[in-house]
């Protein structure tokens, strides 16, 4: 008994330890977000150096914010999919779009010079933009990396949720919820009525 709660102990004190230095990746959900709401007004710079707003985009039908970064093992499972998807739709209309708000004092390798380091090395295939300030990230009601929201013609929310259902496991992967939405948007379908929440680390906020 008096062994086991040594090890209890010592375990506690190591993920309070990894919390502490930002090593322990804190879980969260989207939150709900009511379907038609508009898009976040934003001007945000990206890695090629130019400057992005939501009229950047008007000639897409579709587009796809992802609020994501660089550290977080979700993210960096959700790259290899999001640029396959922005590739399977390059030609239909669909712009995928991500953004990056985490704070890089405190997670250097989310900074911008590392976005641009990223792109080179997943070979992103669409713009990659910087929120230095949090706000686009706050008026999106954000909490996760990845946290994705679709936009229809109008840029009104058709859909807000996770890529698929094992981010893990591709090979496991049974409901491709991401792609079935695009797909339905495309079609004139209405919003799917199942929109299970997108997880991953919390975001780095300045305060």
């Amino acid at each position: 008994m008096k062994r086991t709660l040594l090890l209890m102990t010592a375990l506690f004190f190591v993920v309070l330890s990894l919390w502490q230095k930002g090593g322990l990746a804190v879980l969260q959900e989207s939150k709900s977000i009511e379907i038609g709401t508009p898009i976040v007004d934003f001007n945000l710079k990206g890695t090629d150096g130019n400057h992005y707003t939501p009229a950047s985009f008007a000639d897409k039908d579709v587009v796809v914010l992802v609020v994501t970064c660089n550290h977080c093992p979700y993210s960096k499972a959700a790259w290899p999919l999001l640029i396959d998807l922005q590739n399977k739709f390059n030609d239909k209309g669909v712009q995928f779009v991500a953004i990056n708000p985490n704070d890089e004092k405190g997670y250097p390798e989310d900074s911008f010079d590392n976005m641009k380091v990223y792109v080179e090395k997943y070979g992103i295939n669409f713009p990659y933009l910087r929120d230095e300030t949090q706000e686009t990230a706050r008026a999106l009601k954000a909490v996760c990396t990845p946290d994705i929201y679709v936009y229809d013609g109008k840029r009104n929310l058709y859909y807000h949720g996770r890529i698929n259902n094992n981010w893990q496991n591709p090979d496991k992967v049974t409901e491709r919820n991401l792609e079935d939405a695009l797909n339905g948007l495309l079609k004139g379908d209405p919003p799917p009525q199942d929109q299970p929440p997108s997880i991953g680390c919390s975001i780095k906020w300045l305060d």
